[in-house]
Formats: structure tokens, sequence, C-alpha cells
């Protein structure tokens, strides 16, 4: 590839386990771009709860070797460049790509249906079954990657990939309309900001479920009312009072939220960062006539509505703190303090500006 260096800069994770797993290294060998693939150059990629997740083994509901500890329940390989929220620039195409695309400055998206030119039979995740964005360049399918024409920097376009496409396909799956009563839990974090300004722009009425210290900026973002995730949602807001629940805590007070939903109310969930085992009364499940969502893979034009929300600034971004990649470890420890509104984004290209 003229003009491109044969290796690159970027993070490895070498196995399952604490932070000591991630290897900063300047010797990795630039990825081969495949013939429906497209290079790009990584300008900035954020940190998410999935990267952790990832490393820990988290997902694995097995023993701790972590074979089943991937999005599609099967064992990675390592070493692993993570990474799922990537703003770049498209540096060099395959030779089926449309050679207009070269500097386009683009989104990824981060649910996986091609790699290697073949469609996939169950969906990966971007840095989870394929090497990601925490590295100068990464490859993806081309038609993963998104062209985006927006006035926002590169830092504050990373932010968006995961967080808001997550978001987005969980209102999605449970047909949120501005007819609805939202109530959302984990509402300061990443995906919880971005189901908050993306239900305001459904024109639905939006509950964030967070701590006292952070109520004023969920209000700001469009929070028609929020209440302390340590008080009595059924006290608050009534019994059979919402219409659907977002989802991204569940741990011991899970049972409340199905309380506070009314009869043939809608329950989406993506994350379980309260604690992944509840207690289900399955009498409330279908006395009610409850829908229950589970939400990894995108539908189908989830993404492409994202783009569109951004570039209409329908949405905004939530930056809390920026680290250059190769403090990759001092970034997710902040991301672990959970402290901040919001995304912590690396800064991986030199220069990050606001249009290429």
């Amino acid at each position: 590839m003229d003009g491109l260096p044969n290796k690159m800069s970027g993070v490895l994770l070498m196995g399952h386990g604490n932070s000591e797993m991630l290897e900063y290294r300047n010797d990795i060998a630039l990825p081969h771009v495949g013939p429906d693939d497209v290079l790009v150059q990584v300008l900035a990629a954020a940190v998410n709860n999935t990267d952790i997740n990832t490393r820990t083994a988290w997902y694995s509901k097995g023993d701790q070797e972590g074979d089943d500890a991937s999005w599609s329940g099967q064992a990675l390989g390592f070493p692993l460049i993570q990474g799922a929220d990537v703003c770049g620039k498209i540096v060099s195409i395959g030779q089926n790509v449309d050679k207009g695309r070269i500097g386009e400055r683009v989104l990824i998206e981060p649910c996986i249906r091609e790699a290697n030119s073949k469609i996939l039979d169950k969906a990966w995740y971007f840095g989870s079954e394929c090497n990601g964005g925490f590295a100068q360049y990464t490859v993806v399918a081309s038609r993963h990657a998104y062209a985006i024409n927006s006035n926002y920097s590169d830092v504050e376009l990373a932010s968006f990939p995961c967080s808001y496409s997550t978001a987005e396909n969980m209102l999605t799956r449970s047909q949120v309309s501005e007819k609805d009563r939202v109530l959302v839990t984990g509402a300061s974090g990443g995906v919880g900001s971005a189901v908050v300004q993306l239900a305001k722009a459904r024109g639905a009425e939006v509950i964030a479920v967070t701590s006292s210290s952070k109520a004023a900026e969920l209000r700001k973002l469009g929070a028609d009312q929020t209440i302390n995730r340590e008080d009595s949602y059924v006290e608050l807001l009534g019994e059979g009072s919402i219409d659907v629940v977002i989802d991204l805590v569940a741990g011991p007070q899970w049972p409340s939220l199905l309380d506070v939903l009314r009869s043939g109310g809608r329950y989406g969930v993506a994350g379980a960062i309260g604690g992944a085992s509840v207690k289900l009364d399955i009498r409330t499940l279908y006395l009610k006539d409850l829908s229950f969502f589970g939400c990894t893979v995108l539908e189908a034009d989830v993404f492409k509505n994202l783009i569109a929300h951004i570039e209409a600034e329908r949405i905004k971004p939530l930056i809390a703190k920026t680290f250059p990649l190769q403090e990759i470890v001092k970034a997710q420890a902040s991301f672990e303090n959970k402290t901040h509104i919001g995304k912590i984004v690396l800064q991986v290209a030199d220069k990050c500006v606001a249009k290429p």
C-alpha cells in the first residue's frame, strides 16, 4: 500500500485478565485489506464497558478460562486489538470498493455482519471477534464504514458508534414513540445518556435514574424527570405508570422495574452493570403481558438512522475526558470509577480535527 507504513502502534490484549494484559506496542503489522474492505486510519476511539468485560471474561457463563467469553459465545483469539468506537479516515481500499471512498471520514458500525468478504452466520462485535480501533489503523468491510459529514470533532464523533447505536437499537426494538413514558436506568453512562437524547428525539417523556450529583446534567440533556437510583421506583412513580423501561443496570432493584411497567409494557435491556443475576417472578411477566427485548445485534437501519441524527445535530456528543492511546490503562481506570457523565475517548492520531 503506497505511502503507508508496514508497522503501526496500538494496544494488544494478550489474554483475559486485569489491565496488565494490555500492551502498547509500536511493531504491530499493518492490517491486510481484503477485496471488499477499507483500511481506516483511526483518529479517535472511545472506551466502553464491553472493552473491560471482554478483557475480564465477564461474558463467559462457564469456567474462568473464558472459552465462551465473546459476544458470539466463542473463545477469543489473542493477541487482540480491542476498540468498538472508531472515528477515522479511509486511506486504502480493496479491489471491489469504489476508489472515491478514499479520504472519507467515517464512523465504523460496531455490529459486524460481514468479514473477510463473507456474510456471517452470527454477528461479530468490532474489537471482540475481530480486531478493532485501539491502533493507528484498522480494517473493516466497506459496508460497515459509514461516511459522516459533520462539524463535530474526531473525538466527539468517536463517542457515538457503540453507545448511541446500542441506545437507538434498544429504542427501535422496544418501539418507543412520542406516546411513551420511558424509564432509563444507568442514565449518566455512555449508553444511558444516549438513550435520554434519542428518546427525546422521538418525542417520548423520559425519566432518568441516576445519582443526585448527575441529575442536573441529565435534565440539560433532555430528561423530563430524574430519580435517585437508591429510591423506590414504585413510591416515586407509581405502579403501572411506565410504558417502556430501558435498562442497563439490572441488579437487586430489578423486580421493581417490572412493577412500574404498565400492563402490556415493554422492557429492553443491553447491560447489567448492577449485577447480571436477577429475581423474576414469572407470573409478573405473563399476567401483565409484558414484552422483553434483549438488544445486542443491531437492527438493519439503526446505524444509518444514527448517522442521520448526528449529521442533523439532533443529538450531541458528551465527552467526559480524553487520553492518548498509550494511556489506555489510565483511561479504563477512570471509566471504571463511574464518576463521569458521557464518554471517555482515546485520541489515536497525533492531531484530531473537526473535518478531514
